[in-house]
Parts: C-alpha cells; sequence; structure tokens
C-alpha cells in the first residue's frame, strides 16, 4: 500500500495506426495493489483485444473520453508522444510517462515546455550498465520488423526491383546492409541471417562487433564504419537499415542525400531512425497508412511509430519494461527521481525547463539539471 495514493490514466492512443495501450490489465492489477487508482478510457486496449471488462476485473475504473482520464490524474502512462490535443489538456505538475523523441520535435517540446507538466521519456531512461531499458523492447521488434519492411519494399509492387531477399538455389540472395550494431542491429541481423540474405553490419564500437562477430560468426560480416565504408557498402547494397541512436539526440545523418542518389536503381532504405530524426538524409517521417515513398528511385520505409505494427507483442513487451518504473513512480516521483539516477535520466521536460542536456542541446533550449528542478519542487 501506498503512502500517499495517486490516480492514473491511461488514455487510448490516437497516433496514426497506433494500437498499443500504456498498461495492460496485469500492470494495473499490480498497481492497484498498492492503492492507486487507475482510469481507462472506454476501448484503449481493444486493438490488441483487452476489453474494458478485462480492465474492471483488473481493477481500473473506466472513463469515456481521453479529457476525463487527463483531468482526473495526477499521472499519465501512455505509448507514443502525446499528440496536440493531448498535449492541450496537460497541467501544471502533472506526470506524463512515455515515449517523447523531443531532439527531433520543436513543436512538441515547446507545448510541453509551456504546459508545465513533469515529462519523462522512456527512451531517456538508463540501467547500471548504460542501457536502455525502456526502449530495448521496441527497439528488439522495430529491429526485427524492418527486415521484414524492407523484404516488402524490394518487392515490384512497392516500387523495389523486384528481388527474393533471401534469394533461391542458383540466384544471389539481397546484400543488407545495417548501420548501427546496437539492439535493433543486433536483431535486424537474426531476421536477416535467418532469411538468407548477404549481411553487412556497420558500427563505430569495436566491442559491438566483437559481440556480433561472437553472437553471428562467419554470418555476418562486421565493418567499422568510417564514411568510405558507409558509401561503399551502401552503393553494393540492395537494403539498408539506419538503426543508429545517440540517447536523447537527433540521430546523425550518415547516408547523405547524394549517396541515395547513387544506390541502386530499386534499392531500399529502411530508418528506424526516423523517430529521432532519421540517420539518412531524405528519409521523413511516415505512416502505417501510407508507409513509403520513392527518393532517386530507392524505396523509403520511414514509419515512425513501427511496432505499432504488432501491437499486441509489443504492449506486452513495454509492459514488462516499464511496470516497476510506474510502480516508483506512483509511490512518489519526487523521491523517485532523486534517488535513482537512472531514472532521473528520463526526465526530459520539468515545470517549464528543458532538463535533457541532448535535448537542450538540439533545440536551442537553456539546459537545466533535472536534480536541480526537482529540488525546487520539493
Amino acid at each position: 500500500m501506498s503512502s500517499t495514493p495517486i490516480a492514473i490514466g491511461v488514455p487510448k492512443e490516437i497516433k496514426n495506426h497506433e494500437y498499443r495501450v500504456g498498461m495492460v490489465p496485469s500492470s494495473v492489477r499490480e498497481v492497484a495493489a498498492y492503492g492507486h487508482k487507475i482510469f481507462i478510457e472506454t476501448n484503449a486496449g481493444m486493438g490488441i483485444g483487452l476489453t474494458d471488462k478485462d480492465y474492471i476485473d483488473a481493477g481500473a475504473t473506466i472513463l469515456s473520453t481521453a479529457a476525463e482520464v487527463f483531468a482526473v490524474a495526477d499521472m499519465i502512462v501512455k505509448v507514443k508522444e502525446p499528440q496536440a490535443v493531448e498535449r492541450a489538456m496537460l497541467r501544471p505538475g502533472q506526470l506524463l510517462f512515455t515515449y517523447l523523441h523531443l531532439a527531433a520535435d520543436h513543436l512538441q517540446t515547446e507545448e510541453l515546455i509551456s504546459s508545465k507538466s513533469i515529462c519523462i521519456a522512456y527512451e531517456t531512461v538508463t540501467d547500471r550498465n548504460g542501457l536502455l531499458p525502456l526502449l530495448a523492447p521496441m527497439s528488439e521488434v522495430a529491429g526485427r520488423m524492418s527486415v521484414q519492411a524492407g523484404a516488402q519494399c524490394l518487392e515490384k509492387a512497392r516500387g523495389g526491383c523486384g528481388m527474393l531477399l533471401g534469394g533461391i538455389p542458383g540466384v544471389e540472395p539481397a546484400k543488407v546492409t545495417i548501420i548501427g550494431g546496437g539492439v535493433v542491429g543486433t536483431n535486424a541481423a537474426q531476421i536477416a541471417v535467418g532469411m538468407g540474405a548477404d549481411v553487412v553490419v556497420i558500427d563505430r564500437s569495436v566491442d559491438a562487433l566483437r559481440r556480433l562477430n561472437a553472437q553471428f560468426g562467419s554470418r555476418v560480416k562486421t565493418v567499422y564504419s568510417t564514411a568510405e565504408s558507409v558509401e561503399r557498402h551502401c552503393l553494393e547494397s540492395d537494403l539498408v537499415i539506419g538503426g543508429v541512436l545517440i540517447p536523447g539526440a537527433k540521430a546523425p545523418k550518415l547516408v547523405s542525400a547524394d549517396l541515395v542518389s547513387r544506390m541502386k536503381p530499386g534499392s531500399a532504405v529502411v530508418d528506424v531512425a526516423i523517430d529521432q530524426g532519421g540517420c539518412v538524409e531524405t528519409s521523413k517521417p511516415t505512416t502505417h497508412a501510407a508507409p513509403t515513398f520513392i527518393v532517386d528511385n530507392v524505396v523509403h520505409y520511414c514509419v515512425a511509430n513501427m511496432p505499432g505494427a504488432v501491437a499486441r507483442t509489443s504492449t506486452y513487451a513495454l509492459n514488462n519494461a516499464t511496470l516497476p518504473y510506474i510502480i516508483k513512480l506512483a509511490n512518489g516521483w519526487r523521491r523517485a527521481l532523486m534517488e535513482d539516477q537512472h531514472l532521473l535520466a528520463g526526465l526530459n521536460v520539468a515545470n517549464g525547463r528543458v532538463t535533457c542536456e541532448h535535448v537542450a542541446s538540439a533545440l536551442g533550449y537553456p539546459y537545466t539539471p533535472a536534480r536541480e528542478v526537482i529540488e525546487a519542487l520539493s
């Protein structure tokens, strides 16, 4: 039982073809055991087969509209960044826990600053190993999906060259170059190898390349990242997957527009880093409704919420990771942030201040250390 129970709100996601939900019934039950009240917008989980009754049985209260959820909640738990209509409902001191990806989104950052809410981003929470535990499950999903999406982009009907990713006996498979050997890249490599592609992974970390070599052996070629190696392998590839990440910051543009213009006609790019601005210069965010576009005869797949396409798997994977943090924050968010430097790293905007240095640098805002803002609020 929490000493001071709070109200937690879970609105229905409204981004294009976004069916994930911030809390599943099993998470509701765990949090309710601490005495907290959980309010769920009606049909919030319907897209993945979770009914209002499922939530009621777990101890939640169902509300008819998002406006009601935002009005009653001390803490909002979502999946994707709040859309404009949702940002307008945030209030000073209200806690927001979700993916934000602010470094590439000036408008959202400005409106979160204006709301004076307390905004904690899943993607910048760290752990004792320097990893990103709340980003990892979606990176696993996106990495695996990137190869599926790329394989479809190579089909003639999608604008591709008409190549089967894994080939068949007597016909060469596609060459897949994966830029970034982290969680996205490792999972992309796993699927690409399984489909029979010729796979190259490029990374600037020798340790990451050693890890990939130990995991995949000769089935994956590992290459140290330089401008020359990126250019050479992109020009030789049928599919390029961008999976680079600088936590909290905009993704570096590693594939220039000039390089894209010289890639094979009918080749494809899947830019998994598009949430953070993309690592391909010609990329722009797309949706599941219209996922691709073509630039210089190269098919681009740049869906900003890729895991939303497999919403059930993604929701449960995300809840497994976020639940302990939801409980910590609900049981006293100020104390939780001050006592846990890794959770504190997730604080991006608070009380009208930008508290993530990478976001402040990317967008030109003054940076205020997170601990300083929390101490002022205490």
